[in-house]
């Protein structure tokens, strides 16, 4: 593959290092079953100078200008009647950056971009997220107490984060069972038990006869998730050594597990052009899909290369007991 500067390729998973364009034209038509991934939002995190990093960007019309080149590519890759699912959440402006302080409409824009290339805008969940932790991190004039006060026509809620869902047209070849064989998130329902997995996975799995997979649908259906685990990312689990860097934007393993058992079969392939460092691929080789990642950051992409590793060696003693 041209321009690939590193990979990893097992019967499980293909991990590439290097241009997630160029790793997207490689992609057989009509091969990836589901797509789950945050992209770059725009330009306001910079993972790296590498002039094929989307995310530095000097405007939101050289990020667009780049990422449609990829849209274009997963609606060609995407098998008919299949899924695309995009983290995402609405931009906080700047004075500095943008001229005024207010939100970016994000979401509607990727909405937007992926139906210019042929997607129907399946599906949407907002995903609550606290405004405590974001005022703490971010400093947001808007979320501040003393801004209340001051004067509140600058105060504004928290912006949370949402998966937007984007299906390709067509009749799905493969219909999914939609087994929901247990739950993941925070505040199971009522007569689901506890499962530790070695790796420190925890899920719930039906108790007794009065508790089923409808009680977990009805969670899974609901327009806002309230219950996601904010902390329970990859990073927390694997970034722990002083030389590892830290990801940004983090996706919370609960999201993508929960995206995976509803919009996937075991044995499909799971496909993320932002790999980062391999959470979309380590709940993915778990729950028995199979992986397609690209990663265009070298220190990313080494942890990514780990995790992988780590998430096989996990599933293959599954296999065995």
């Amino acid at each position: 593959m041209k321009k690939v500067i590193n990979q990893v390729i097992t019967p499980q998973y293909a991990i590439y290092h290097g241009d997630t364009i160029d790793v997207a034209q490689a992609l057989p038509d009509d091969s990836v079953h589901f797509s789950i991934f945050s992209p770059p939002f725009e330009t306001l995190y910079t993972y790296s100078n590498a002039y094929r990093d989307m995310g530095n960007s000097t405007s939101p019309e050289q990020f667009w200008a780049h990422y449609r080149f990829l849209i274009s590519e997963q609606f060609r890759a995407m098998m008919p009647g299949r899924l695309v699912a995009i983290h995402c959440m609405n931009l906080p402006t700047s004075k500095a950056r943008d001229g005024f302080i207010g939100i970016r409409d994000f979401r509607g824009e990727i909405i937007r971009a992926y139906q210019f290339y042929g997607f129907i805008y399946h599906s949407e969940v907002c995903i609550w997220k606290d405004p405590v932790v974001a005022m703490q991190r971010t400093k947001a004039l808007g979320l501040l107490h003393k801004q209340l006060k001051k004067d509140s026509s600058m105060s504004r809620q928290g912006i949370p984060d949402y998966l937007i869902v984007m299906r390709k047209p067509g009749e799905n070849p493969e219909p999914i069972q939609g087994a929901l064989d247990h739950y993941v998130g925070d505040d199971p329902p009522r007569n689901f038990n506890p499962v530790e997995y070695d790796d420190g996975r925890r899920a719930w799995v039906v108790g007794n006869d009065s508790a089923t997979p409808i009680d977990i649908w009805q969670r899974y259906a609901s327009p806002i998730w309230s219950d996601i685990r904010q902390t329970n990312t990859l990073q927390y689990q694997s970034a722990r050594d002083s030389d590892d860097e830290r990801h940004i934007c983090p996706l919370q393993l609960d999201v993508i597990e929960r995206a995976i058992q509803l919009w996937s079969n075991p044995n499909d392939t799971v496909y993320s052009p932002f790999m980062g460092i391999a959470s979309e691929g380590h709940c993915a080789i778990q729950q028995g899909r199979k992986f397609i990642g690209a990663e265009l950051k070298k220190s990313y992409y080494d942890l990514a290369a780990r995790n992988m590793a780590n998430a096989h060696t996990i599933q293959q003693d599954l296999f065995k007991a």
